[in-house]
C-alpha cells in the first residue's frame, strides 16, 4: 500500500464533496446521492484487496 492511494482517495472525496455540493445547491439531491455512492463504490474497489490481504496475513499469523 502507498502513498499514492491515498492521494487516490482524497482526491475522489474531494471531487465528490464538490459534485455532491454543485447539485445540492441546484436541487439535484437523487443525482447527489449516486455520486457520492458511485464514489464509496469506486474507494471500496480499490481498498478491498488491501483488506482481504490484511486478513490472510492475520490468519497466516495466528494459525499453529
Amino acid at each position: 500500500m502507498g502513498v499514492g492511494l491515498i492521494f487516490k482517495i482524497a482526491a475522489v472525496g474531494i471531487l465528490v464533496t464538490i459534485l455532491c455540493q454543485l447539485l445540492k445547491h441546484s436541487g439535484r439531491e437523487e443525482h447527489s446521492f449516486i455520486i457520492s455512492l458511485a464514489g464509496l463504490i469506486l474507494v471500496l474497489t480499490w481498498i478491498v484487496p488491501y483488506i482481504y490481504e490484511l486478513f490472510e496475513t492475520i490468519e497466516a499469523l495466528f494459525s499453529f
